[in-house]
């Protein structure tokens, strides 16, 4: 089962095993995780950093004799599929090494076996009832909604973290020039000040 750790998530939707997970990639970092696979099984992995520098990240996939299967540098989001050929433990690797100062925040799903279909009188060399069809058809168009959802919730998450981001910065910006104002004016007060001390002083002298 794949696991980060000693903590693993695990979601069974009919045949089909799928963890979803969003955790934290420390600066000079790396995160990896496993998962113990059988012989010509698909799986599917989709990745997006949320938040977090460049919002990019180094990953890669390798099979249990450590030959690499994936492999992207500097990465905001991507999708990878793959049947294995060998059974064994497959490690997914997500890396923040070339960061020296800032964590990501990394969205991952993963997705292995194949879905079972919604009745068991239900197989490929049968034809289906309008019943039947109808079923399929809303079935995978709900499949496209949860897919679509999940989508706009990385992105809610990922523009909410950068308009979080903007605004602190315009919070600094704005205090620095306030300050900035402050010191200005106070500045024109005393050289104005300065200038009528001098004036008075040539007066008193002259007289």
């Amino acid at each position: 089962m794949l696991r980060r750790g000693l903590t693993y998530l695990l979601l069974r939707v009919c045949a089909v095993l799928a963890t979803e997970l969003t955790f934290e990639l420390p600066d000079n970092a790396k995160e990896c995780f496993y998962e113990e696979l059988e012989k010509d099984v698909k799986f599917d992995i989709d990745f997006q950093v949320i938040s977090g520098g460049n919002y990019d990240v180094d990953s890669f996939v390798t099979d249990p004799q450590n030959n690499v299967l994936y492999n992207e540098r500097k990465k905001q989001y991507d999708s990878f599929s793959l049947t294995t050929t060998m059974k064994g433990v497959y490690k997914v690797c997500f890396s923040n090494e070339f960061s020296t100062f800032t964590h990501k925040t990394v969205y991952l799903d993963f997705r292995h076996g194949e879905e079972e279909p919604l009745l068991q009188s239900m197989t490929r060399s049968t034809a289906l009832t309008q019943l039947e069809s109808s079923c399929v058809a809303i079935h995978e168009i709900l499949k496209v909604v949860i897919d679509s959802q999940t989508w706009y919730r990385l992105r809610e998450a990922q523009d909410r973290t950068k308009a979080e981001h903007l605004f602190e910065r315009v919070t600094y910006w704005s205090f620095g020039e306030t300050v900035l104002l402050f010191v200005i004016g106070i500045g024109q007060v005393m050289l104005l000040k300065s200038f009528f001390s001098e004036k008075k002083g040539s007066v008193a002298a002259t007289t």
